[in-house]
């Protein structure tokens, strides 16, 4: 079984990366975008064939170690 995990700031805190991102694109002449948030993709194979109790696990790995719920949010998915 996979698990992705998306990880992104949380809405309000300021994304420096982001911001030079989107610069650099309007840099490069791709002067419409007006905003760029930049996250992180984790994917884990997971040994477990039951779906939910593989959400649990990896939110517990979320909460205790891949994202910084402070400032940051994230989303499974299992496939």
């Amino acid at each position: 079984m996979k698990a992705r995990v998306t990880i992104m700031l949380k809405d309000g805190v300021l994304d420096p990366q982001g911001e030079a991102i989107r610069s650099a694109l309007g840099g490069l002449g791709h002067s419409g975008v007006t905003g760029v948030r930049q996250g992180k993709l984790v994917e884990l194979d997971l040994d477990s064939t039951d779906a939910e109790a593989a959400r649990a696990e990896v939110a517990r790995m979320c909460e205790g170690l891949l994202a910084n719920t402070v400032i940051e949010k994230y989303s499974i998915e299992i496939a």
